[in-house]
């Protein structure tokens, strides 16, 4: 179906239980004459960004639309079944030798964190992941009465919430006072010990943890608080475009940005991480590995 024959009347047929829309956009649809129909239509979100970003201008873009599925770009390697296979496997067997490498970690860690500061080993925090299933996608707290269609639509468009595990590296109830804000360089909340796990990253070590549970892949965007998504969203172009990964215990824009501190860094960060989704190599995550290895040894981005 092209965009020029795509029209409100010809496309009520589409809102009866559709199970694949392929669009061809010809062009700029910056007006809407496509979008407008099949959002009012089809109950469903659409985004010039694959063909914008990711598969080209004028390509073909194949989305799924049904209660389960998010706008799905099929051509993605990330979204093919045999480069999911592939990443999965690695994820789990690099998780689980990354754990095994890193126990001494879980043994001793735990007794200096006591001794530096009082408060948890663990620090637990909702963060926002891939959104697969359309059912559980759930990011933007708040209650959905009061809300327009659209907003509730763009809310399930979102991803799903999971807890990430860290080593605590901030002081007890660090956002009692201030709430929550990006860490910043010398952030007071930071406490000493933590200042050396945010340098060397092995507050991150627990997340392989999270790589098993399948929350989490070991190379993909870093996944963010439901809170800043919700922000970002509206302030960041493409923003939500991340979520249609797994987010990573490491990536392109962490090698290559650090930690984000404002959103000028975030559009840097963005800009990555949409790199990263287009061009998605098994080579691509091994270079990515690597250069990780780099930055912990060297500190480089962290604060």
């Amino acid at each position: 179906m092209y965009s020029n024959s795509l029209r409100p009347d010809t496309s009520q047929g589409l809102a009866v239980s559709p199970r694949r829309l392929t669009v061809a956009l010809a062009g700029d649809d910056g007006a809407g004459t496509t979008r407008r129909p099949l959002v009012r239509t089809v109950r469903a979100h659409l985004s010039d960004f694959f063909s914008e970003y990711i598969l080209g201008h004028a390509l073909l873009v194949v989305m799924l639309l049904t209660s389960r599925r998010a706008p799905y770009a099929e051509s993605l390697p990330l979204q093919t079944r045999l480069g999911s296979f592939f990443k999965r496997s690695i994820d789990i067997v690099g998780a689980a030798v990354g754990l095994i490498l890193t126990s001494p970690l879980f043994a001793l860690l735990p007794i200096i964190i006591k001794l530096d500061s009082p408060g948890p080993i663990f620090y637990r925090q909702s963060r926002v992941g891939h959104n697969r299933r359309r059912g559980e996608r759930r990011a933007v707290e708040g209650s959905r009465m009061g809300r327009s269609s659209r907003d509730r639509r763009r809310s399930d468009l979102l991803g799903r919430p999971f807890h990430v595990i860290k080593f605590r590296t901030m002081v007890a109830d660090a956002e009692r006072k201030c709430g929550p804000v990006w860490a910043t360089k010398n952030d007071p909340r930071i406490t000493r010990l933590g200042r050396f796990l945010r340098k060397t990253r092995m507050d991150e070590v627990p997340q392989f943890i999270n790589i098993l549970l399948g929350d989490m892949s070991l190379v993909g965007p870093r996944p963010e608080r439901p809170m800043f998504v919700k922000e970002l969203c509206s302030q960041v172009e493409n923003y939500d475009q991340r979520l249609t990964v797994k987010p990573g215990l490491t990536g392109l824009a962490q090698v290559e940005n650090g930690y984000d501190c404002s959103v000028t860094s975030v559009v840097r960060k963005v800009h990555y991480d949409l790199e990263y989704i287009r061009t998605w190599s098994l080579w691509q995550d091994v270079k990515i590995l690597m250069k990780t290895v780099v930055v912990v040894i060297t500190g480089k981005g962290a604060f």
